[in-house]
């Protein structure tokens, strides 16, 4: 299943994600710092859609309240 989640809070503008039987298979960011999102994108890839909440879940990015990935988190989480 693919979906897009509208960010919050910081540059990038969404992200596309494609999740297979609780699994994310890809991940693109529309925006944002590129090799920072390229990076997490790649690190993503073939985990449980639960493990990369847990380890991206509440990152900050400077003085914001989140970050890329936190925003990441957020988006799937909402599939729960």
């Amino acid at each position: 299943m693919q979906f897009t989640y509208k960010t919050n809070g910081v540059c990038s503008r969404k992200i596309i994600i494609d999740v297979t039987d609780n699994v994310v298979e890809n991940v693109r960011f529309e925006g944002g710092c590129n090799g920072n999102t390229q990076g997490v994108a790649a690190l993503v890839k073939g985990m449980k859609v639960e493990d990369v909440i847990s380890r991206l879940e509440n990152i900050k990015c400077g003085f914001k309240n989140t970050s890329c990935p936190d925003q990441l988190a957020k988006a799937l989480k909402s599939l729960e």
